[in-house]
């Protein structure tokens, strides 16, 4: 009874299929937490989608550079087993594909992280 399965939280949480023991690590590789750098740091202050046009024009459909920098880092994280969950709810017209590269969210953000590259490894 000591095994248990991790439940489905709401997005953005790691979400695993696989039985999940609370007494072990999920380790992760060197290489693999890597990929995370500029990524993880985010504070969800949200500076970058109040200085996104397109998040202006479309913010009840556009989710806007905070969201896909978060989207994404769960998206390349080799602990998450819900990646193409993950692609294939962002895969809509306006949910990802309205940003234009304007750049705005990179130069306005405190922490220096690249919401916009994030954006383009997605799509």
């Amino acid at each position: 009874e000591s095994l248990h399965p991790l439940k489905k939280l709401s997005f953005p949480y790691s979400l695993t299929i696989t039985e999940v023991k609370p007494d072990v690590e999920n380790y992760q590789s060197k290489e693999d937490r890597k990929l995370l750098d500029g990524l993880y740091e985010c504070i969800l202050c949200a500076c970058c989608s109040t200085s996104c046009p397109s998040y202006w024009w479309n913010r009840d459909k556009y989710l806007g550079p905070a969201l896909l920098l978060q989207s994404y880092r769960w998206i390349i994280d080799s602990r998450d087993e819900y990646t193409l969950e993950r692609l294939n709810n962002l895969d809509d017209l306006y949910r990802l594909y309205r940003c234009h590269t304007i750049l705005n969210c990179t130069r306005c953000c405190p922490k220096s992280l690249n919401p916009a590259e994030a954006i383009a490894n997605v799509k």
